[in-house]
Formats: structure tokens, sequence, C-alpha cells
């Protein structure tokens, strides 16, 4: 479980295809307090740590996770935000995160207004009915946000305000439209709409 607060961003140093993809990304770390087996959200994807060095660690990346998260995620030089796993104690900054991407969405646009950006984002159908203004979403990984929802000619678009702060500790200072993104819906919205899909079957 994590909290959509990332901690460090890393830079994918090496891909090997063996059976699932290993991918060894370059981190700031103290890798002796990481544990083998220890999950990391790299991007908004929960992953398990299977190798380690003193300033990296690896991660096996099965083809269904390949198929579930945005395109060109995994390529070397890619910067990824990365957050470890939350322990108990830990300050809740951000809203609770699964580490489970819901889908892809794609920037369409990407403007400065002030010191911050407006990021326009389109989704799918399938899980507009999740996003609400005002409500959390998890965008590659950060805990953030929707400024508004509009649904026009069956698309669906939501709007985030990254701040200076936010673009400078993360990736999401690097959008620009087009670009595919990890989205994880707030986990309040998937069991509120599991309780009204069961009540419908009463």
């Amino acid at each position: 479980m994590f909290t959509g607060i990332v901690s460090d961003i890393g830079t994918i140093e090496s891909l090997d295809q063996r059976g699932d993809l290993r991918v060894k990304i370059k981190c700031g770390y103290d890798m002796g307090s990481v544990d083998l087996g220890a999950s990391i959200a790299c991007s908004g994807v929960c992953l398990t740590v299977v190798d380690k060095g003193d300033d990296w660690f690896a991660v096996d990346v099965s083809g269904e996770t390949l198929s579930c998260t945005a395109e060109g995620q995994f390529t070397a030089g890619r910067r990824i935000n990365l957050e470890r796993a939350l322990k108990v104690g830990d300050e809740l900054g951000g809203h609770i995160v699964t580490g489970h991407v819901d889908g892809v969405g794609e920037v369409v646009s990407s403007i400065t207004t002030g010191g911050s950006w407006a990021v326009v984002i389109r989704v799918s159908r399938e899980l507009a009915p999740f996003i609400a203004a005002k409500g959390s979403i998890t965008v590659d990984g950060v805990s953030l946000t929707v400024n508004g929802v509009s649904d026009e000619d069956a698309v669906t678009h939501f709007t985030l305000n990254i701040i200076p702060h936010t673009a400078q500790v993360t990736t999401l200072g690097e959008l620009q439209s087009g670009r595919a993104v990890n989205l994880e819906i707030d986990i309040l919205a998937r069991y509120l709409a599991r309780m009204e899909q069961a009540r419908s079957l009463v």
C-alpha cells in the first residue's frame, strides 16, 4: 500500500528480457534499508525488488503488467516516480494507493499558468465514472486532486493543476501532449461502484 507521495525519481538503466522483463533502476534510496522482496511503486506500478546494489534495484515486469500500463513506461533512460511501501505510523500525505493501474490516460495538453501547469488528460469511458471533481486520482504514481471533469462527444477529459513543487520532485513537469500515463482511481470510488452493482442485482 502507498500514498501517492513520491520519495525519489529513478532512472531505468537497463532492460533484460528473460521470460519476464528484468528492469534495473538507479535510485537515491539507501538500499541497505530495502529488503529483497520489498514493494516499490514505479510510476504507480507496485513491483517487487528481486535484486539490488548500492544505488540500484531490479524488478521483474510481467507481460500482463506491460499490457496494462502506459506504452513506453519501461524503456532505458526513462525517469520514473518511486515510492516505497507505506509503514504503520507513516504520515498519510496523499490518499490510499494500491499500486494497481486501472487504466491508461493520454495527456491532451500541459500549459503553464502562472508558476503551475494546467494539465488535461483524456480517459476511457470505462474509467470516466470513477473520476470526480475534487476527488483523488493517481497519475504515474502521484496523488493528485481532480480540478474538473468534462464529458463531451463520447470523450471524457479531466484537468489537474501541477504546482511547481510537484513538478520538481516528480516527473509530472515533463508531461507533454500525447504522452501516456498510468492511472489509478480512488479506491473508495471502486468500492462504491461495486456496492451499486451489487444493489442492482438484489
